[in-house]
């Protein structure tokens, strides 16, 4: 704007020693530059414009509409009954379950056997309580907990069969022409586990 400025002056004295009667009107050089003022700011203003639609103009997963609270409260209800009469019934099959034992998830049902590489404190025989399920389910039904399900809503029990030992592991280690050489075996303790029982609540609530 100010080289523009000192353009106009420039004409404007040009025009004024050729005699020029326009230029000779006092005020003119501030009337054209108050028009040009006008027409630039005029221009640059923002023009609204048509934005076509396009895929991503939104988003490409379909809009998921969240269920009403009311509505979902009466189906969790009706779920639960229909559960707590299968569970009544006994018409459920046969359970199986997920549980968290020695740093391990196994997925059991009755009469299975585990094997578990670690010591245990209890004796053969002994009959255990597996307190840490994740998750449980028959035919019609399945039990996920977050992350564990009630001990008073499940409960799964196993006896000790038998404690040995692994096989011996055996690890070498050599350094040629070095005259270094080193054997280590490993043998670790292991417990069997026998499930049984996988029993649930009569009722869920």
């Amino acid at each position: 704007m100010a080289a523009l400025r000192e353009m106009l002056r420039g004409s404007y004295r040009i025009l004024a020693a050729a005699g020029n009667p326009f230029v000779a009107r006092p005020g003119a050089v501030s009337s054209v530059l108050t028009t040009l003022r006008y027409q630039s700011s005029q221009s640059t203003s923002f023009q609204p414009t048509y934005v076509p639609e396009t895929s991503l103009s939104r988003p490409p997963w379909p809009e998921i509409k969240l269920p009403d609270s009311a509505e979902e409260a009466k189906h969790h209800a009706v779920v639960i009954q229909k559960v707590n009469n299968l569970i009544a019934a006994g018409h459920y099959g046969r359970l199986f379950a997920v549980v968290h034992f020695a740093c391990r998830q196994w997925k059991v049902t009755n009469e299975d056997l585990i094997l578990i590489e670690n010591h245990l404190s209890a004796e053969c025989g002994d009959r255990i309580r597996l307190e840490k399920v994740l998750l449980v389910g028959g035919d019609d039904f399945t039990l996920i907990g977050k992350p564990l399900l009630g001990r008073d809503l499940v409960r799964v029990e196993a006896t000790i069969i038998e404690k040995t030992e692994s096989w011996p592991k055996i690890s070498m280690t050599f350094w040629k022409r070095h005259r270094f050489q080193r054997k280590k075996v490993t043998i670790r303790p292991q417990t069997v586990l026998r499930i049984n029982t996988i029993e649930v609540a009569p009722c869920l609530l």
